[in-house]
């Protein structure tokens, strides 16, 4: 029997007209099954939608289902000794009827997706490149429907910008007009330099928020260079000394670093926004902690602070732009930062600790993604 798998280009897949994750999953399960010794297929991966693990699982025809106490076995991966190279397949304990094997798709949030197989007998290498090169379209699915979400997410995030600019800039060319015509009817007033500064004040506040709303809505050219993580976070600390002595304020970071492909002036805007917020909402001699570790091709960043936290409302519209709870702030520090880590394959959250306090969460890529093999 000769089996093959045709990787087709996907550039320029139209997921309007694609299947779903889940449909393409259940397809590549069904192809793996179809073919002899295959006689059970598992597949364990991540739903950016659901935000969950998924798994499907097929037979093949005529094939008896597993024990409930086998497939508890499969699902608690005790048989996961290691975590092996993606895309390789390696064999793992069964039982005496059948042979096990695995294949990993990738990892994700510290933890693998992965293709399990259970056949009838030991596996030929032809029969490994077949579940190796499923492994691969399935991991280029996967990570190309990623992407197309975080370019949905993109979009939606500036059409939300977009209805919200005008209002925004009315307002602030309402004020401007005002006064305006307050100082042309009064110039002779003594009050005519209190004007003055108002309109100064609002034409600054104007300006910020057009610079910020460009920010926020332009097509972000990214230009990458290896950074080392620490020194860029080290920059963003140094750039607030003044505010942290002044509150009197600790800020711990870890001694290890790690290098990212990263945009540094952007991403420095990312920490400078994060390290903005914790100093605003932190108590006098409060702590700021920034920590991160590394998994595989991820790494996970995390800044929290000793502040009130978030509530649950707030946790709804945090990202949402215009959105603030500094006063005098324009609502788009933490809309802009979003972007920017989505910008860069990577993921940002926050969280309310138990203890007290905010985190904030960032998921970044430790090398540009590369799937020739």
């Amino acid at each position: 029997m000769t089996v093959s798998l045709s990787l087709k280009p996907t550039n320029h897949l139209h997921f309007e007209q694609a299947p779903s994750l889940e449909g393409f999953v259940e397809l590549q399960a069904e192809q793996l099954t179809s073919h002899y010794p295959i006689c059970f297929a598992r597949i364990y991966y991540y739903d950016l939608v659901s935000k969950r693990y998924q798994e499907v699982i097929k037979y093949a025809e005529g094939q008896s289902c597993l024990s409930q106490q086998e497939i508890a076995y499969l699902r608690l991966e005790n048989w996961l000794t290691d975590f092996h190279h993606v895309w390789d397949v390696h064999e793992f304990e069964f039982n005496l009827e059948y042979s096990g094997y695995v294949c990993p798709i990738g990892y994700k949030n510290h933890r693998p997706e992965y293709i399990q197989i259970i056949s009838h007998q030991q596996l030929s290498l032809k029969f490994k490149q077949y579940v190796r090169n499923t492994a691969i379209s399935l991991s280029k699915y996967i990570d190309i429907n990623s992407e197309y979400l975080q370019q949905k997410s993109k979009i939606q995030l500036l059409e939300h910008v977009l209805h919200k600019v005008g209002h925004q800039l009315r307002n602030n060319l309402a004020l401007i007009k005002l006064y305006a015509h307050n100082l042309l009817l009064g110039l002779q007033d003594s009050s005519w330099q209190e004007q003055a500064k108002v309109i100064c004040e609002s034409v600054g506040d104007l300006d910020a928020n057009l610079t910020d709303i460009i920010s926020c809505g332009q097509q972000t050219i990214l230009r990458v260079t290896p950074q080392d993580l620490k020194s860029l976070v080290d920059e963003s600390i140094k750039s607030f000394l003044p505010l942290i002595n002044q509150k009197k304020l600790k800020v711990n970071t870890p001694d290890s670093s790690a290098t990212l492909p990263l945009d540094k002036l952007q991403m420095k805007q990312v920490f400078d926004n994060l390290l903005s917020n914790a100093i605003h909402f932190s108590p006098d001699s409060g702590t700021i902690t920034f920590s991160w570790q590394i998994f595989r091709e991820e790494v996970l960043i995390k800044v929290s602070d000793q502040g009130q936290g978030i509530s649950k409302d707030d946790m709804q519209k945090i990202f949402n732009p215009f959105y603030s709870q500094r006063q005098g702030g324009t609502g788009l520090g933490l809309t802009i930062a979003k972007k920017i880590v989505l910008d860069h394959s990577g993921n940002l959250w926050a969280d309310s600790l138990p203890r007290g306090g905010a985190q904030f969460s960032l998921i970044l890529p430790t090398k540009v993604k590369n799937y020739e093999q």
